[in-house]
């Protein structure tokens, strides 16, 4: 039996961020994982996407040459080249996290973990088990597409995993579902020329975005010819002779479509199944493993972090909660993860980001303490780097407080939002105002300058718009 001071359980970003933090703090630690390491982020999500999200932005750059005064023959795409840069981008991230884990004196050991009580994990490896001896566990197990009774991915149904491997162009794709996952992949396969219809339970597309920003997008991949079925729900599915058959329910009508492929992007489901969680004190909530604001569970010797404990589901904040998790089990004082300063972005064209409060939550947040806002819009049409790059279509919308100038959201959609949004993400973990945004110089010519002109905006003085 080997002995450690933590036993993290999953490889992917939250749990192979805790083991190195755990390493870094002198605690010995060992690293489970069954697959692969990065887990799903590096290996099927996050990182695999936005190569191929490349691919088809590069695709739509050439086919747009001339609006930059350049002759360039129609590009023509070869599929499998495109989703082999795809994986060998993954599998060196991966083969790079194997090196952190050695540098840092993380034991690596490949299988799957399971608890036996509160402080052992036997992970099994093909057969062959071995008990672990932990002071301390993390779980960092994560989460796996979520798919609908009866309905299981095949050969015309897909879920993210097939959408990212295809081995052939689909002429036609249903989408259900239109979240970051189901928009990223709408925008990725219109690139290429697929005809892409979404389809949505609710009246809106990217319903946890501001509802200006959500209607921007959908007006936005209208004009790029990706089709939308919203307020709508999914009936059955059939196979047919042309790959499968989606009958829908609208307003209490059926409405069938016919498409080659049938992509489910509805969500995810924690991975708590046979994890031997009935061995210990811990608590589920939802399906997800109930955690304190520093991630213990119910049972003091396991914390839980990433997609396993819920929403909202990202990478970087798995990350932080396996930073977190490690340094409260150190001994160091931490802070809990304020929710409402943690980015979201979504990798179409355009792209998508925010942060804090949506204007309807921060109109009810400010009326609650007898405030008022201040919002300040400014469009990707009014800055000179937006234009010379060709991009002028966009919007960078900030919300603050009228009493204290405090930054309730941030909301963009355009070019390279996702490169901007961590300067509001700074702005509010720093509790800065909108005056010290106005103070502040930006480069010039830049897409950040908007952040300054929103912000100008909502006192009524922007410069350039």
């Amino acid at each position: 039996m080997q002995l450690f001071d933590v036993v993290v359980v999953g490889g992917g970003p939250a749990g192979y961020v805790a083991a190195i933090r755990c390493a870094q703090l002198k605690l010995k630690t060992a690293l489970v994982e069954r697959e692969h390491l990065g887990g799903v982020c590096l290996n099927w999500g996050c990182i695999p996407t936005k190569a191929l999200l490349r691919s088809a932005e590069v695709k739509h750059l050439i086919d747009h040459a001339s609006d930059y005064g350049l002759n360039v023959q129609h590009s023509s795409i070869d599929l499998p080249k495109i989703v082999k840069r795809s994986r060998d981008i993954s599998g060196k991230l991966s083969g790079g996290i194997k090196h952190l884990l050695k540098k840092n004196g993380v034991t690596h050991i490949e299988g799957h973990g399971c608890l036996d009580g509160p402080t052992k994990i036997i992970v099994d490896k093909n057969g062959q088990k071995e008990t672990l001896q932990s002071k301390h566990i993390i779980l960092a197990t994560g989460a796996r597409a979520r798919t609908l009774p009866n309905l299981s991915a095949g050969k015309n149904i897909w879920t993210a995993r097939e959408a990212m491997t295809p081995t052939a162009l689909p002429k036609s794709l249903v989408i259900i579902g239109s979240g970051a996952i189901g928009i990223e992949f709408a925008s990725f396969y219109n690139a290429l020329g697929v005809k892409v219809t979404v389809v949505e339970m609710l009246d809106c597309i990217l319903n946890a975005e501001d509802a200006e920003i959500s209607k921007f997008a959908l007006e936005s991949f209208k004009k790029q010819g990706i089709d939308f079925c919203l307020s709508t729900r999914l009936d059955k599915v059939e196979e047919s002779a042309k790959g499968i058959k989606v009958h829908l329910k609208k307003e209490g009508k059926t409405v069938t479509l016919e498409a080659d492929k049938l992509l489910l992007a509805i969500g995810i489901v924690a991975n708590t199944e046979n994890l031997g969680l009935e061995t210990t004190k811990i608590e589920l909530d939802r399906a997800h493993i109930k955690i304190d604001d520093w991630c213990r569970t119910k049972e003091p010797t396991i914390f839980a972090v990433g997609d396993v404990v819920g929403a909202p589901w990202l990478a970087h904040k798995g990350s932080h909660e396996g930073v977190l998790a490690a340094e409260t089990i150190a001994g160091l004082k931490t802070k809990p993860i304020k929710k409402e300063n943690i980015p979201g972005c979504t990798y179409s064209m355009p792209q998508i980001a925010s942060i804090g409060l949506a204007e309807d939550k921060a109109l009810a947040f400010a009326k609650a303490q007898g405030d008022t806002l201040k919002i300040g819009r400014f469009p990707f049409m009014a800055n000179g780097k937006a234009l010379a790059m060709g991009e002028g279509e966009g919007l960078i919308k900030l919300i603050f407080s009228q009493k204290t100038g405090e930054l309730l959201g941030a909301h963009m959609i355009g070019a390279e939002v996702t490169e901007l949004i961590h300067s509001l993400a700074l702005c509010k973990s720093l509790e800065g105002t909108e005056e010290d945004i106005m103070h502040t110089i930006f480069p010039h010519p830049t897409l950040s300058e908007m952040l300054h002109e929103a912000a100008l905006a909502s006192d009524g003085h922007a410069i350039h718009f």
